[in-house]
């Protein structure tokens, strides 16, 4: 399945202007642009938008480590956000921690355009209807 495909079944993550980069099972990439209205105060890019872009990433990176006919759903995420973003766009990178029977877990790292961490998410996604 091509990035385009796999976005245009996250409808809220293609309104929040998330973009697909690359995505196989060992790494997807996701970016967002800096723009005025997903800021908060100052011209900050918002918090609950670059989760929205590692969340959105990492759900795809869980996918595709699903067995055929799975399907899978968010049990827990964790967030660390550590730099702003001014400016520019938050570049995400998701990996596979864990491939299990019953849970994935994910890890997304987003950064600035000049590398810079901006953020650690780990998610635990479960398996769903395994065939």
């Amino acid at each position: 399945m091509y990035p385009a495909d796999l976005l245009a079944q996250m409808p809220f993550a293609v309104l929040a202007g998330v973009e697909l980069g690359s995505a196989t099972a060992g790494e997807v990439t996701g970016r967002l642009p800096w723009a005025p209205q997903r800021c908060t105060a100052g011209g900050v890019l918002h918090g609950g938008a670059l989760m929205t872009l590692a969340d959105t990433v990492g759900a795809v990176c869980a996918f595709l480590n699903l067995p055929p006919d799975a399907s899978t759903s968010t049990l827990a995420s964790a967030t660390s956000l550590l730099r702003a973003v001014r400016g520019g766009t938050a570049h995400a990178t998701a990996r596979p921690l864990h491939v299990g029977r019953s849970t994935v877990v994910v890890l997304t790292e987003v950064t600035d355009d000049d590398g810079r961490p901006v953020a650690s998410v780990t998610q635990t996604q479960a398996v769903l209807g395994r065939g």
